[in-house]
C-alpha cells in the first residue's frame, strides 16, 4: 500500500526554484533515505510532504487520500479540517528536537495523544512508558529536557512522534545537531524501528547508516531527484556523475 504519493511537486522561494518537478512514492514498511548536499531541496521536500510548507504545484496524498485538489490548473489544499485528519497519518522528528522545555519527558510524550487525539490517559501513559523503554529512557520520565543530553532529547522526540501511532514517520536530519558519540544512540533506535518495519522517510547525511538501514536511497541535487534505487545501486554503484561526486566528498 502506498502511504505517501507526491507528483510533479514544485516549490519556489521568490526567484529561487527549490523543488523542480519532484515525484516520490513511499510504500508501507519502506525505509527511504534522502541524501544530498546542503541546499539540494531535501528539507524543503520533507516540509512540503508534512504540510509545513505549501507546494506551488503538484499533488500530495496519504494512504490514498488526497491533501490537494487541482482548481483551474492550480494546486489548492483540501479544507483545514480534512488536513488535520490527514496529519494523523504521519509523525515528524526535527533536527533540533522541539521538545516543550517546561514539560517533563512523560508529559512531552503523552500531551498530544491525550489532548489532540482524545485518547484515555491511562492507556496513553502505559504506551508512553513502553516507548520510553524502547528508546532506552525508562528511568527518565520525570526529567525535563534541560536535564537530558542532545541524544536523549532526540530519543524523547522519537518516542513523542510514535505515541501518536502514525503510519509513517519523517525525520529531518535527526542527528545533525549531535556529536558523533551521541549520534550512535539515535541511529540505534532508528535501526530498531526499521527492523520492526516502521515506514520512515529520513533526510540524512549519515551515508553509512543509509546504506545499512534504507530500502531505497534518493539522491537530490539542485531541486531534482538525480538518482534513486537500493543502497547498493545509489551508494555503492552510482551511475550519475553528480551522485559520484557527492559521495566522494562525503567519504
Amino acid at each position: 500500500m502506498k502511504l505517501l504519493e507526491m507528483k510533479h511537486v514544485k516549490k519556489s522561494f521568490g526567484d529561487l526554484q527549490v523543488l523542480k518537478d519532484i515525484n516520490m512514492e513511499v510504500e508501507e514498511g519502506e525505509v527511504v533515505a534522502i541524501i544530498g548536499s546542503s541546499g539540494s531541496g531535501k528539507s524543503t521536500l520533507l516540509r512540503c510532504a508534512t504540510l509545513l510548507e505549501k507546494m506551488d504545484e503538484g499533488t500530495l496524498s496519504y494512504c490514498g487520500q488526497s491533501a490537494t485538489v487541482q482548481t483551474k490548473g492550480e494546486t489548492q489544499y483540501v479544507p483545514k479540517q480534512e488536513l488535520h485528519y490527514l496529519k494523523n497519518n504521519f509523525g515528524l522528528v526535527f533536527q533540533n528536537f522541539n521538545l516543550f522545555p517546561h514539560y517533563s519527558v512523560i508529559k512531552n510524550i503523552t500531551d498530544a495523544p491525550i489532548h489532540v487525539q482524545k485518547r484515555a490517559a491511562e492507556e496513553v501513559f502505559a504506551e508512553a512508558r513502553v516507548l520510553l523503554k524502547k528508546v532506552g529512557l525508562e528511568d527518565r520520565e520525570d526529567y525535563y529536557p534541560c536535564q537530558l543530553s542532545g541524544g536523549q532529547q532526540q530519543r524523547v522526540a522519537i518516542a513523542r512522534a510514535l505515541a501518536m501511532k502514525p503510519k509513517m514517520v519523517f525525520f529531518d536530519e535527526p542527528t545533525s545537531a549531535l556529536d558523533p558519540e551521541i549520534t550512535a544512540e539515535v541511529l540505534k533506535v532508528l535501526k530498531s524501528l526499521a527492523e520492526e518495519k516502521m515506514t520512515m522517510i529520513i533526510v540524512t547525511h549519515e551515508i553509512d547508516f543509509a546504506r545499512k538501514v534504507a530500502d531505497r536511497v534518493i539522491f537530490m541535487d539542485g531541486g531534482v531527484i538525480v538518482e534513486e534505487g537500493t543502497p547498493e545501486q545509489v551508494i555503492d554503484n552510482p551511475k550519475n556523475p553528480r551522485t559520484r561526486e557527492f559521495l566522494q566528498k562525503m567519504a
